[in-house]
């Protein structure tokens, strides 16, 4: 017998004797595309419809191809097939249910997928109607809400997360879906945090709970009250952070996984072979083809978890085995519709503080470990505009945590030491640092380890510099806690003076390209305030007199440099050009440091420096 052929909705190809035979249910959309009613000729049109399978393919095509103008034409009828599909939803029957969810995305999709192109109708009018939408909405979110909270079929569940999802990123800008006014006042807040709670639940749909929580908190976040907003920044319940942290940290550390697997397996091939014969000219060029796609959705909800709920924060810390050494079986997703954002979800949750006891032979982590993982490596790479903004946010998060009080005291506490693996970018000068090599030490280490490797890492002629602004600004947050609480962190404070003196001196070699398109004394200036940090204030955080000494010491050594800007700035600042307000403040910020400036030497520098222990 032939192999039916389904595609385009056809069981059989049309030929000279036999008409094409098509599926039922593609004859039963044809009905709906047409102008007429079509439940006036077969009153039970509708109760059959939502028991034929779903062609999403052939539905959103059949939307696809039509004009503006047909469109409205039938729009009564995609009025009730939407209508007829919230109905559906409070069916006992689940595959009625099913099928009425995934006629909704495909809806959902094809008509503003058709309103991209024609602007001439209102989404709303097309899909329920003006006079209905509210109902409509009301009894959709309810039902949504229901089957969400409901002890029923995981698959169910998957789906109403997904149809959701559809909804909310239909359109480029979340802002300007209009539809997701109706789902700021049904909120479905609760449901969410019910999935996050429940480690079954969790573990299934923990990661699209996350990033549709994270994308609604977003809707029209500076122009109006948003519900989702002022829910999220008040939950206090501690399975619900929790829970919402494994997500963030399992796909975390799955992108670091994958990037860790593709960097094995690029080290260990051919190209590998070839830099060991011809030098490491081309290392860079080898570097840049270790690639695994970003995961932005899940780094927004990292953020807004940390930006707006300061009880997420003690979450950051809380340890749990390192996430790669621990494997679980994978269970098979269920049949959705296309993921949207282009990320794929982790395929399980594997860490669990009830489900996985800690082992003393295992490494252990916490979120934030995961985090500077990921930041490492996405860091590294800001030629391309995507991942530019991925680090962008990435250091956004860092400001979040560099700022908050709690936070600061986990990452200097002494009693709470890491082995953090941060990801290096390969440079001919410097050798790779052997991973068992790595001391345990406590997590603010980390962090500046993070923000050293950066400002040495970046110093190109596309200059981030809106990144290099933030990075300071995550050095000067951790130095004022350090000041305040009189923390004597135990750090290589010699790399970040050199990094610091290397980017003035790459600000000034490359003034005139860099003027052109940025404010260079922003930066400069925040970093002479750093070192007049270090000089007038050391004695309250430095660890041992000698590291003041060697504080004076890098600075006399590199004092050519803090010349040359002195130079440099008192030149703009004499001028009546555009930089001259800016480049003043510079040449008064030198003042502490240049012994130009100041007319002392080394040695009176140093002994006007009253360190005590």
């Amino acid at each position: 017998m032939a192999q039916v052929e389904k595609r385009g909705g056809l069981l059989r190809k049309s030929s000279a004797y036999k008409k094409p035979l098509k599926e039922k249910v593609v004859l039963m959309y044809d009905e709906i595309f047409m102008t007429e009613d079509p439940s006036k000729c077969s009153p039970r049109f509708w109760e059959e419809l939502f028991l034929m399978k779903v062609n999403l393919e052939y539905l959103e095509g059949k939307l696809e191809s039509l004009d503006g103008e047909e469109l409205m034409k039938i729009k009564d009828n995609i009025n009730c097939l939407f209508q007829h599909c919230i109905q559906a939803l409070g069916e006992e029957h689940p595959i009625r249910v099913v099928n009425a969810l995934q006629t909704l995305c495909a809806l959902i999709r094809g008509v503003h997928q058709k309103n991209k192109s024609t602007s001439g109708f209102d989404i709303i009018n097309m899909l329920m109607g003006f006079d209905k939408a509210e109902l409509c909405m009301k009894n959709l979110m309810e039902s949504l809400d229901s089957l969400l909270c409901a002890e029923g079929s995981e698959s169910l569940k998957s789906l109403c997360l997904k149809l959701l999802l559809c909804l909310v990123t239909v359109t480029d800008n979340i802002s300007q879906n209009t539809i997701l006014e109706y789902v700021m006042i049904n909120s479905i807040f609760e449901a969410i945090l019910q999935i996050l709670s429940h480690p079954p639940s969790r573990r299934e749909h923990g990661y699209d709970a996350v990033v549709l929580l994270a994308l609604l908190v977003n809707y029209r976040k500076y122009e109006s009250v948003n519900p989702y907003i002022v829910k999220l920044s008040i939950v206090d319940d501690e399975a619900t952070l929790n829970g919402m942290g494994l997500v963030i940290a399992q796909a975390l550390s799955e992108y670091n996984r994958q990037y860790k697997d593709k960097e094995e397996e690029h080290q260990g091939g051919f190209f590998s072979a070839l830099t060991n014969m011809v030098g490491s000219m081309f290392i860079a060029d080898a570097h840049e083809k270790i690639s695994v796609q970003t995961n932005e959705a899940i780094l927004l909800a990292l953020y807004e978890a940390v930006h707006l709920n300061r009880n997420f924060i003690t979450v950051l810390a809380q340890s749990h085995p390192e996430m790669g050494l621990v494997t679980t079986p994978v269970s098979p997703a269920p049949a959705t519709p296309a993921t949207p954002l282009g990320t794929t979800p982790p395929s399980s949750d594997v860490i669990s503080s009830v489900e996985l006891p800690l082992d003393a032979d295992v490494q252990t982590s916490n979120l934030l470990i995961t985090f500077l993982k990921y930041s490492s490596i996405v860091m590294q790479d800001t030629k391309d505009e995507h991942r530019l903004h991925s680090g962008k946010l990435c250091l956004i998060i860092l400001t979040c945590i560099a700022e908050d009080q709690y936070a600061n005291a986990f990452l200097h506490d002494d009693n709470m030491n890491f082995r953090v693996n941060l990801h290096r970018m390969p440079m001919r000068h410097r050798k790779k640092a052997a991973d068992k090599n790595l001391p345990c030490r406590p997590l603010v280490c980390a962090v500046l380890d993070l923000m050293v490797e950066f400002i040495v890492t970046h110093m190109m002629k596309e200059f981030p510099m809106d990144l290099y602004v933030r990075c300071i600004q995550v050095v000067h947050k951790l130095l004022c806690y350090q000041k305040k609480c009189r923390v004597r962190l135990h750090y290589t404070w010699r790399e970040l003076w050199s990094a610091l003196i290397n980017l003035l001196k790459f600000l000034m070699s490359n003034e005139t390209v860099l003027l052109a398109k940025h404010n260079i004394f922003t930066l400069a200036l925040m970093i002479v305030n750093l070192f007049n940090m270090f000089i007038t204030y050391g004695d309250t955080f430095l660890p041992t007199p000698s590291s003041y000494d060697e504080l004076y010491y890098e600075i006399i050594r590199m004092h050519q440099s803090f010349d040359n800007l002195y130079s440099m700035v008192l030149r703009l600042s004499t001028n009546a050009g555009q930089w001259k307000e800016a480049a003043s403040k510079v040449t008064h910020a030198l003042v502490n440091i240049s012994p130009e400036t100041t007319g002392l030497s080394f040695e009176q520098i140093t002994m006007t420096s009253s360190f005590s222990l």
